[in-house]
């Protein structure tokens, strides 16, 4: 054999060895990685290939493929408090200079002396008065550059991270993963619009148009010869409970076949879905990791919490209905990005 032949013979060898590797799946084409193997990756899985093969009776056209997830608790940390009023808090002790009143007012004195309980103890209500007060006077431009400027400073008083940093890994693999095979994935949270629009592009993928979440009213003006909206301390729409089904129909128009959550707030997303025709997923994320994030909720034989309350009856109502329950102690391999 000369040098030639040799030559042609060793392409070939290589050729047949390159076909027969790309022939094998890779070990680390897995999708989704950091979930473990079990009825919850299964599922995911099982769900998208019907919803996606064209000779599957559940086909589902793409224009139709619509998944909505809920964000705090479910995408990111909710824990030891909303992140929206983490940020609220610290609004209200930037402004508190302006307002020596707020020093014997409650829940602004609560907020001032750090009295979680006191705060805790004002309620919806007060939470609500938070939001107004640190949430408006102020144009959406102004209001957007104030967000972005916080979670880029501000750090989780647990992990020290920024809550950018701490949004769930399974969760993102997961949202990338059906957007891969044809979906068009929403965020539908009671959290404030205008607070999550500014990050969701850059931390999840989703575009701040693909964005349902609770606001307030704004007012256009002009101000200098130019057009602003601004803010005001009045509530516009409340997107939880059943104002999530309402917020999806309004703002997205179609039903979705696959629904995220987290929570009690999640209740009523997660049914209207499952109401609809043909192959359905809907999923929530059950929080029994103490070590690794949080565990909590009378679920888990926890005292009940304000944020993101998972009540025996939703555990109940979800193995009534096959809502499928992730646990994030036993179906995830990794929490957060790079911290196992």
């Amino acid at each position: 054999m000369n040098v030639k032949q040799l030559s042609l013979s060793l392409a070939l060898v290589a050729c047949a060895v390159a076909r027969s590797a790309s022939a094998q799946p890779a070990a680390n084409n897995d999708p989704l990685p950091s979930w473990n193997d079990g009825q919850a990756k299964a599922a995911i899985v099982k769900f998208v290939q019907r919803v996606s093969d064209q000779n599957s009776p559940d086909y589902v056209p793409e224009a139709e493929r619509i998944a909505t997830f809920d964000n705090d608790g479910t995408l990111w940390t909710e824990h030891p408090m909303y992140t929206q009023l983490a940020f609220a808090i610290d609004r209200v002790k930037t402004l508190a200079p302006q307002h020596p009143e707020w020093k014997t007012r409650q829940p602004f004195k609560a907020v001032l002396e750090n009295d979680l309980t006191a705060l805790a103890a004002a309620g919806e209500k007060g939470l609500m008065e938070l939001l107004m007060v640190s949430h408006a006077g102020m144009s959406t431009a102004e209001f957007e550059t104030i967000v972005k400027d916080w979670l880029a400073n501000a750090r989780h008083p647990r992990f020290k991270k920024p809550y950018t940093e701490l949004t769930y890994q399974p969760m993102v693999e997961l949202l990338a993963y059906l957007r891969a095979n044809g979906f068009k994935t929403f965020i539908v949270s009671g959290g404030g619009v205008e607070f999550m629009r500014p990050m969701t592009q850059a931390v999840y993928g989703i575009p701040p148009e693909q964005v349902v979440g609770s606001s307030i009213k704004t007012r256009y003006e002009v101000r200098d010869g130019k057009p602003v909206l601004m803010r005001l301390p009045e509530v516009d729409f409340i997107d939880d409970h059943t104002g999530k089904p309402v917020g999806i129909n309004k703002f997205i128009g179609r039903r979705p076949i696959a629904a995220f959550g987290n929570s009690a707030g999640d209740r009523e997303m997660l049914g209207w879905t499952g109401a609809g025709d043909g192959a359905r997923l809907m999923m929530l994320v059950f929080h029994d990791d103490a070590k690794r994030e949080y565990a909590y909720g009378p679920a888990n034989g926890l005292p009940d919490t304000k944020f993101g309350a998972f009540p025996q009856s939703l555990m109940d109502e979800a193995q009534a209905k096959g809502w499928h329950v992730i646990s994030m102690k036993h179906d995830w391999a990794n929490v957060f990005k790079g911290a196992e």
